[in-house]
């Protein structure tokens, strides 16, 4: 397939706008592969801020990282997305560079514990406003279940309505599948420049 698969193109989007030392979000944690990609793209001079609200979440993420040795890049928040802007010191509002979302439930956890178009939609509003220009955000939307179909439904609406002045709006979709496969919304906010 020439076509880059879902996950793969999350991170090349990621890839894009993070640089070595930069700071960085990972919005849903879970299992924590995006969050020990995410330690090492931003290098050791870099930051990483995670957050879940299950602690088994946590807990699996912080083995991850330490594991690879990477636990020093990251502060782990057993609290959700929407509270970023209360848990990111002030003095990185502005200064992320990237963030990324892979919603709906946890794999191989709870699946009645799903992230909720509310939070979601705050914590994308809030994030907005923190990255830098130039910088993106991700969402991996899983919408194969109900509450996914919910969220989706939500956030599709949501993201057309951000001004074109201050963010570009990507989605990016195989649209032929037989089954409901995840898809990524990306929103680039805008430089001066562009």
């Amino acid at each position: 397939m020439n076509f880059d698969r879902i996950l793969p193109y999350a991170r090349q989007l990621l890839e894009r706008v993070v640089d070595k030392g930069d700071v960085v979000v990972d919005a849903t944690v879970g299992n924590g592969h995006d969050t020990l990609y995410l330690a090492q793209l931003v290098g050791e001079h870099g930051r990483v801020y995670g957050f879940d609200i299950q602690q088994e979440a946590i807990d699996e993420t912080a083995s991850k990282l330490e594991e690879h040795h990477l636990r020093n890049r990251v502060m782990l928040f057993q609290e959700g997305h929407e509270l970023a802007d209360q848990a990111i010191p002030p003095v990185h509002h502005g200064a992320i560079s990237g963030a990324i979302f892979n919603l709906g439930y946890l794999p191989g956890g709870d699946e009645t514990l799903v992230t909720r178009p509310r939070t979601t939609i705050t914590a994308v509003e809030k994030l907005l406003d923190m990255i830098k220009p130039g910088g993106m955000i991700v969402m991996v939307i899983y919408h194969g279940h109900p509450e996914g179909a919910v969220e989706r439904d939500y956030l599709l609406r949501f993201v057309q309505t951000i001004d074109g002045e201050t963010a570009h709006v990507l989605r990016y979709q195989f649209m032929n599948t037989q089954t409901p496969s995840p898809f990524i919304i990306a929103i680039e906010k805008r430089s001066l420049r562009n």
